[in-house]
Parts: structure tokens; sequence; C-alpha cells
């Protein structure tokens, strides 16, 4: 067993593990998210079609190139909106399937660690899994270093002061709910921003908060980006963006 099996702790037979991987660089991986990556029998992700998968590109230099991979591959992601009656049905099929394939691999005594970018409990693919298998296999989640904290780290902006609150919203709401929140939000972040940029724009501009909001693409990797949203003119972004308003509470 190496130093880090020892410090971490290894995975057991049979267990579902949800590992948060961080926001995208690897050296934000934790302890027990590394030893579990090195040590389960399967290590599982979800991808979109024709891509490597964003949480296995982000723990690549961990893997060590002997284990079986299991592949979950989205039949959609965002070619159509998530509202979208196909979309709904198609997602809920797939996730239906990936739990079918996690149960016959658990019922074979086999660990699965099935990665999460950022935490598996903040709008993670990962809690499909869970509510599907929770009641039938043991399942240990591993928290990991949201998007969010990473990116507002890197843009050097601190988001929370006093009492202020925090806000956290996607930015697929209709743009009167985005604009309705954000007049009550000390803080902010917005999520999923993505092809909805222009909107999140405009609701931010109707709310008055456009000088404090900062647009990050891809924090804490080699192509990251912060910029003051005034000055990004695109009307869209990655799938790695997102909006923060910090807030301007007490400051002692």
């Amino acid at each position: 067993m190496t130093a880090l099996e020892t410090i971490a702790g290894g995975a057991h037979p049979g267990t579902l593990y949800g590992i948060g991987v961080g926001p995208g660089d690897v050296r934000y991986v934790t302890l027990r998210a590394a030893g579990l990556i090195r040590s389960v029998d399967i290590v599982a992700f979800f991808a979109k079609c024709g891509r490597e998968g964003n949480a296995r590109r982000i723990v690549a230099p961990l893997l060590s190139g002997t284990q079986p991979e299991l592949r979950l591959e989205y039949p959609v992601t965002d070619e159509i909106p998530s509202a979208d009656p196909g979309y709904r049905r198609a997602i809920a099929d797939f996730y239906r399937a990936s739990a079918e394939t996690l149960t016959a691999e658990l019922q074979r005594g086999r660990s699965v660690g099935l990665l999460a970018e950022g935490d598996p409990f903040f709008y993670g693919s990962f809690m499909h899994m869970w509510r599907r298998l929770e009641q039938a296999f043991p399942i240990e989640v591993v928290p990991g270093v949201t998007g969010m904290s990473g990116c507002w780290t890197r843009a050097n902006a601190p988001i929370t002061w006093g009492d202020d609150v925090l806000t956290v919203m996607p930015g697929t709401l209709p743009e009167a709910q985005l604009v309705e929140r954000l007049g009550i939000a000390d803080a902010c972040v917005i999520m999923k921003v993505g092809r909805n940029l222009a909107k999140v724009r405009r609701a931010i501009e109707a709310a008055g908060l456009i000088e404090r909001a900062i647009y990050v693409e891809r924090g804490t990797m080699s192509e990251e980006r912060v910029i003051a949203l005034r000055e990004h003119v695109a009307d869209a972004g990655p799938y790695f963006a997102m909006v923060l308003i910090p807030g301007q509470g007490r400051r002692l």
C-alpha cells in the first residue's frame, strides 16, 4: 500500500464512490479522492459524445493506465433546451440505463469510483445515480472543491463579507426571474452560463449590477480567463463559465 493510500484510505468491494474532482486543476483534488481514484476497481465518468469527459480529463495524471474505465456518454447535452420534453425523456432514459450499468458492476462485488466535476452534490449528474442506488448499495460521497470557489479564488474576489447572503442560481432561469433574484441578492454566483450569457448579461444590467459582475471562464484550468463582464462582448461561453457578483457587506 502506498503512503497516499494509507493516508486517504482504500476502496471497499461493492461500494459506489461519488468522487468530487474539483474545479479543473488536478492539484485541488483531495487526498481521499486521489486515493480512491487509484484504488477502485473501476473508474467511471460521464462524457459528452466525442469528448474525453471533463472529470476524467482533470484526473488523468492520477490514472494508472491499468484500471478498467467505464464511460457513460450523454445522449444529449446542450443541443436542445433542457425544458424540452425530448431532452427530459432522453436524459431520464440515460440515467436509468447508467444506474443499471453501475448496478451490474456493484453486484459483481467491484468498487466503482464515479468521477464528478466540482462537488458531487452540487449540480452534479452523480446525484441522479445516488438517488437511484443509495438504497441498494453502500455509497460514499467524497466532497470536492466547487467550481465557484475555484473561480472566485482565481478572480481574487472575496465573495461574501459579514452578513452577506450568497445566492447561487442557474443561468437557465427565465430572464425575469434572474432580474428578480438579482435584485435581492447581496452576492451572487450564476452557473450554467454557456449559451445563456446574453440573457444573463441583460438581467445583470437590469438589476444595476454590471459594474460588480466578473466573468470567469475555465477557472483554475490552463485556458483560464477572468474579465469584467462589461468588457466581455461575446453572447455565449463554454460549459466551464460562470458570472460572479461579489458582496459588499460590512468590512472591518
